[in-house]
Parts: structure tokens; C-alpha cells; sequence
């Protein structure tokens, strides 16, 4: 079985888990430590076809000073090595002007751009992923990754190219109970921001917990409080 470029380093597995039809979560956001926001996932697969929608609303004390709320929208192709999306949405509900999107043109080998009133073409490689799909193509990955994971990933403005490296198991505590997790640490460059990310072993490697330190300091973390599998 051939690994496609998200499975780069990795020793491919013969035997791949079942897919879920379908994954609902909820997300507490802090910031710093303080509440900012609850974010409501679904995953949908149909046939050979995904969609992922994940929904972001205020929390604590943002709740009472800002009315946003940020919708994103993944859908595309399920393959035997894992998502392959061909349309990417990003939209603020407050302030269109920072909605953007993503075009994946996989026969051109292309990908559209569009934000801030303008439209860029970019190549397209082998594996790319989009924000919200990264997280769920975990769940393609062997239950023991052997080395790093290497993948190109969209955010609707540019492509970056993101390296994670298995970081071994920890147990980690949640509002919906311990989880045994394969904790995976993001190769960090100068002028990038730290991301580590936990995912369940018994939960289809499906992400429980993400931190983001941004090049200020500034530290985010989501931890999961609701998560049905089926």
C-alpha cells in the first residue's frame, strides 16, 4: 500500500482501522488559561465523501464583549490514505472580510486561494490538508507511528509545510474522563508557533486536547468535554 505525503517517514500499516460514519465533539477554548470559546464539531463520511463542519462561539467573559461566531466547512474525497478535500471555508459571522476559502483542483494539481478580496493559485501536492481535515486525518495513522509526520496544510492563505514528531504515550485527565493518548509535538522554526497535540488511543486516534503557543507567548489550549464516535 502506498503512503501518500501526510504518511511521509511512517511505516504504512496494513491494517487500517475502520472510519467512523460519523464523529460529533465539544471543545472547551482558554486562552491564557481564561474560557474564550466552546467549539461544536461533526465529522460525516457517506460513502466515499466527507464533511466536517466546526462551529466556534465566545465563552466567559468574551461572551459578554464580542458577538462573533466562526463557521468552517471541509468536505471532499475519503481515500484509502486519508482525506483528500477539495473545498475549504472559513467564515466569521461579525466581519466577512476575513472569510476565506480554498479550492483544491487535484487533476491541475492546483489550489485556489481566495481571501481578502483576492485570488492566488498555489501547486498543489500530495497530501495536502486543510486546517480542519489535518485534525481528523489522525485517524488514519498506525496505532504506533514510527518516526515523524510530514504534510503540507492550507489555512485558506498560504501553505505551510507541517512536521510532527511522536513525543511516546501520556495519560491525560479531561471533563469526560483519563485518556491513554499518543502525544505528538510539532518541529518548531524560528518565527513559528508551538503546537502539541494529544490523541486517544482507544478514540480512533482522534484529537482530545491541542495547544498552540504563539510567537508572543500567547497560549491556547482546547480540551475536549463531549466526544461520540459511531
Amino acid at each position: 500500500m502506498r503512503c501518500a505525503a501526510f504518511l511521509l517517514a511512517l511505516h504504512c500499516s496494513a491494517a487500517v482501522a475502520v472510519l467512523p460514519a460519523t464523529v460529533t465533539a465539544t471543545y472547551d477554548v482558554y486562552r491564557n488559561g481564561l474560557p474564550v470559546a466552546v467549539v461544536e464539531e461533526s465529522f460525516e463520511k457517506d460513502g466515499d465523501h466527507y464533511r466536517i463542519v466546526s462551529e466556534s462561539n465566545p465563552a466567559g467573559l468574551l461572551a459578554m464583549l464580542v458577538r462573533t461566531r466562526i463557521v468552517i466547512h471541509s468536505s471532499g474525497l475519503v481515500t484509502g490514505a486519508g482525506l483528500r478535500p477539495q473545498q475549504f471555508d472559513y467564515g466569521r459571522l461579525d466581519d466577512a472580510s476575513k472569510n476565506v476559502s480554498a479550492e483544491f483542483d487535484w487533476n491541475a494539481q492546483q489550489l485556489q486561494l481566495s481571501f481578502a478580496g483576492q485570488r492566488e493559485t498555489a501547486p498543489l501536492a500530495a497530501g495536502t490538508q486543510d486546517r480542519l481535515s489535518a485534525m481528523y486525518q489522525f485517524m488514519f495513522l498506525p496505532a504506533e507511528p514510527a518516526s515523524g509526520l510530514v504534510f503540507p496544510m492550507t489555512n485558506g492563505r498560504k501553505v505551510e509545510h507541517y512536521r510532527y514528531q511522536p513525543s511516546g504515550s501520556e495519560q491525560i485527565e479531561t471533563p469526560i474522563g483519563r485518556f491513554e493518548t499518543l502525544r505528538l509535538v510539532k518541529e518548531r522554526e524560528a518565527d513559528d508557533n508551538g503546537v502539541e497535540v494529544w490523541l486517544a488511543r482507544d478514540r480512533n486516534l482522534f484529537p482530545v486536547r491541542l495547544v498552540i503557543i504563539e510567537k508572543d507567548g500567547t497560549r491556547f489550549e482546547q480540551v475536549i468535554t463531549r466526544l461520540e464516535i459511531r
